[in-house]
């Protein structure tokens, strides 16, 4: 089975220390998978990492003009290649020590949006660090960020967070996966880039995750897509005493439940609405579950499986 796999930020870290040890456990979870004889593709997030080297740039540029303002893109290629890094040498050390002979490959991926994607007019994804209203108004002016106002916080620059359209590595990933390897790809949602005539410009965004890894199953015609988060199965009524864990849903039901509010906007939400975008005939399911169950939930055991019917 051809599954996509998006890594929480969970089987990830906060920094490259703690992400090195955390991806080890990552790996071996993810081994099993491909033990049993799965081709599997990995996706991952990129929220703390890509903030850390973006503010790392602008506090030295800030205190040396030599060092210039690294723009967001490149701090999202940076991104990718380090995380990439991390995961495929954990990986690759846990298939050696279970003699399983797989290449695994991070690709440095660019995912296409639409310039004219009302995201961009209507940033709302806070990235980098906290100024002061001052500041703030002095970046607005000199740089042209978007600044919005954290309560409690203060303010901070934020960018839009347009829907993928294309994959523009998409023929490599596929090369890849029919050569055996295990393919990393689309960190932390792709670097954004929009068409300019037979050019691909790299544009300050932050693409969902699992809307691009929906995408990458969507466009490699993988059979699964995977979602992995910190809670074993997508709840409606979260919280209360009425609670119900759902083990498996349609995509007419999702989507019911969904516009009756029962998915948190900036956490479940965008897992199950991923999903439905993948799940568009019979044959197609995905998953959300957590990293330790996947095991269980690609077996039916454990998760919630969202299917066509």
């Amino acid at each position: 089975m051809k599954i996509v796999i998006a890594l929480g930020g969970n089987a990830l870290g906060n920094t490259p220390v703690e992400q090195l040890n955390i991806v080890k456990n990552t790996a071996s979870h993810l081994a099993d998978l491909i033990g049993a004889g799965n081709e599997v593709i990995i996706t991952h997030g990129n929220g703390p990492q890509v903030g850390m080297i973006n503010l790392a740039f602008d506090v030295a540029s800030e205190n040396d003009s030599n060092v210039p303002q690294m723009p967001f893109p490149e701090c999202g290629s940076m991104s990718q290649g380090y995380i990439g890094y991390h995961l495929q040498n954990a990986l690759q050390a846990e298939l050696k020590r279970r003699s399983i002979d797989k290449c695994v490959a991070a690709i440095v991926t660019q995912v296409v949006v639409d310039k004219n994607d009302p995201a961009f007019f209507a940033p709302t994804k806070p990235i980098g660090a906290y100024y002061s209203k001052e500041t703030a108004e002095k970046l607005s002016a000199e740089k042209g960020f978007t600044m919005a106002y954290i309560e409690n916080k203060g303010y901070r620059r934020v960018v839009a967070s347009p829907k993928p359209i294309d994959i523009e590595e998409k023929q490599a990933i596929n090369t890849l996966v029919s050569g055996g390897c295990v393919v990393i790809t689309v960190g932390g949602g792709g670097i954004p880039v929009v068409r300019e005539g037979d050019e691909l410009k790299g544009v300050a965004a932050v693409i969902d995750k699992d809307y691009a890894s929906a995408k990458v199953a969507e466009l490699i015609d993988a059979d699964m897509l995977v979602i992995l988060t910190a809670v074993n199965k997508v709840a409606i009524n979260f919280g209360k005493p009425n609670q119900e864990d759902l083990s498996e849903i349609s995509v007419k039901r999702a989507l019911e439940l969904a516009e009756e509010g029962h998915f948190g906007k900036g956490s479940m939400f965008p897992k199950v609405m991923a999903a439905v975008s993948f799940v568009k005939s019979e044959g197609k399911s995905a998953l959300i579950a957590s990293l330790g169950g996947i095991k269980d939930a690609i077996e039916g055991k454990d998760g919630t499986k969202i299917v066509f019917k």
